[in-house]
């Protein structure tokens, strides 16, 4: 009886805690969180679960359970810190160069001339073009029998005969950036042009009281206003190219020998080709790891008041 009434008591208390609104809006949510659990949540977990067996699908029936030496084998073996540095190569050009040319772009699109607005809509097209056109588009491109890239250089005589882009070692990575920065600049730009769009105007009118210069003002006013966007930029783009997949897969599929074997075509390798599941997941956790600690750094850098 006592715990009956105790029952009754808790249950009485919850529903006066949670009106008709809270309860009808639990009931509805719970079949998307239910899905959601069910796709994202449990391989979240399993892969995890998985990186501390030795699990490779050529020997099924051999799969012991090994702690964290699949976590210790990478970080012996050459191969995995190659495809580290590329990664870090990769990402340093990409992501420096779309925080220039977005600020360029940004700048531009934050003054008033006629035709502004077609340019902005004009910019946007590379970001609305799917990844895999994307690096479909810049094979042909980079093409070496019958590239625009070649057509080009050719009929302006800057080159005497066709070159093989992407089968020189120092130029592919280069090139494959080149591609990446193409695709990510008009987001990164949106992103940089709000922040702008949030300075006050009261600021540049009493540095020019003042006396200040143009890049007086842009160093002491642009700039540190636009760290929050700046912080939204170099996250999103830092972890946008460190696992970036497409481009190496389409374009090179980590060649001409190891010049482009990024670490995510190194986990995809490892995976989908070796089968090797369980070293493959170890590694994907160490890229989510490197990718959070560089977003805290950002975040812990950028996101500081002035």
């Amino acid at each position: 009886m006592a715990n009956t009434a105790i029952h009754k008591a808790t249950r009485r208390s919850l529903l006066d805690r949670y009106g008709y609104e809270e309860r009808s809006a639990v009931l509805f949510l719970a079949p998307v969180m239910l899905v959601l659990m069910s796709v994202a949540v449990f391989p979240i977990l399993y892969s995890f679960y998985l990186s501390f067996f030795r699990m490779k699908l050529t020997r099924p029936n051999n799969q012991p359970f090994i702690w964290f030496e699949n976590y210790s084998d990478l970080l012996t073996n050459e191969l995995f810190w190659v495809s580290v540095s590329r990664t870090v190569v990769f990402t340093l050009i990409s992501v420096s160069a779309i925080a220039v040319i977005a600020l360029l772009v940004a700048l531009l699109l934050n003054q008033e001339f006629k035709g502004r607005r077609v340019l902005s809509t004009i910019i946007l097209i590379p970001w609305a073009i799917p990844y895999v056109a994307n690096a479909l588009m810049w094979k042909w491109i980079y093409d070496s029998g019958y590239g625009a890239l070649n057509g080009a250089l050719y009929q302006l005589d800057f080159i005497d005969k066709y070159m093989v882009w992407l089968g020189d070692q120092d130029k592919t990575l280069p090139l494959i950036a080149n591609a990446f920065v193409w695709k990510e600049v008009p987001l990164a730009a949106i992103l940089l042009l709000v922040s702008l769009k949030a300075i006050p105007a009261d600021l540049y009118q009493a540095a020019r009281v003042d006396g200040a210069t143009v890049w007086q003002r842009f160093i002491h006013i642009t700039l540190p206003a636009m760290k929050p966007g700046f912080m939204l930029v170099m996250i999103y783009e830092t972890m946008m190219a460190i696992r970036h997949f497409d481009l190496f897969f389409i374009l090179t599929e980590g060649g001409p020998g190891d010049a482009s074997h990024v670490l995510s075509w190194h986990i995809y390798v490892e995976t989908f080709r070796n089968l090797s599941f369980g070293s493959g997941a170890a590694m994907s956790y160490l890229l989510a790891l490197a990718t959070f600690a560089l977003s805290y750094f950002f975040i812990r850098t950028l996101g500081r008041r002035i």
